[in-house]
């Protein structure tokens, strides 16, 4: 990404987030590094976006969250709680189901990422639609792929359907969640998915201590 090819509002959009990142992380990462994971964030969506004007946002989003991840494995901050990454090909149903299980449970005694391995354009609106009927709220969410640093800052990393192209690092706990894809499916295709998600996030709530909302 170069300068000349963002529109005025989206190079005002990437300075103000740029500035909220480099006061959080004031006193962990430079200006520098900060710029670094802002630009190479809004390049992971600039090639594939069919709707640019949310790009900025999704890049500050997404950097914040693997500067929170390096922060972790660099041993700068770390507060104790259990991470999970949940992985698929397109990040755009199973995994995004699982995280959102897993935030609505867990609360704040437990971090949740999720990424893909080739994301897709947008969430799948089934998967949007079967999460709703639960609560959850998950249309806010959107596809991106995961990073070193995410994954060596998640404790357990939960892979669904995509196979070799899921990220290995010694020392980690794996598992293989093997579930139908929602993709082209109606919403009540996609419920016996939803509720097999949760059931499983359930049980690993339970295996890593961390209490359940009821």
């Amino acid at each position: 990404m170069t300068d000349t090819q963002l529109d005025t509002s989206q190079r005002l959009s990437l300075r103000i987030a740029a500035s909220n990142l480099t006061k959080e992380f004031a006193g962990t990462f430079n200006e520098k590094t900060v710029d670094r994971f802002l630009v190479t964030s809004y390049d992971q969506f600039a090639g594939r976006a069919t709707i640019t004007r949310f790009l900025p946002l999704m890049a500050e989003r997404f950097a914040r969250q693997r500067l929170r991840a390096l922060a972790k494995v660099e041993g700068h901050h770390d507060d104790g709680l259990p991470t999970v990454l949940f992985l698929c090909v397109h990040n755009a149903g199973r995994s995004q189901m699982a995280m959102g299980f897993f935030q609505h449970l867990a609360g704040d005694r437990a971090v949740a990422w999720s990424g893909g391995s080739e994301p897709g354009e947008r969430v799948n609106a089934a998967a949007v639609a079967a999460m709703a009927e639960r609560g959850i709220d998950i249309s806010a969410e959107f596809p991106k792929p995961w990073t070193d640093e995410t994954v060596r800052a998640a404790d357990v990393v939960i892979s669904m359907g995509c196979g070799d192209a899921c990220p290995i690092f010694p020392g980690k706990r794996y598992e293989e969640w093997v579930l139908e894809d929602p993709a082209g499916k109606s919403v009540d295709a996609v419920r016996p998915v939803r509720d097999e998600i949760e059931r499983r996030v359930r049980a690993l709530l339970d295996e890593l201590a961390v209490p359940a909302r009821t």
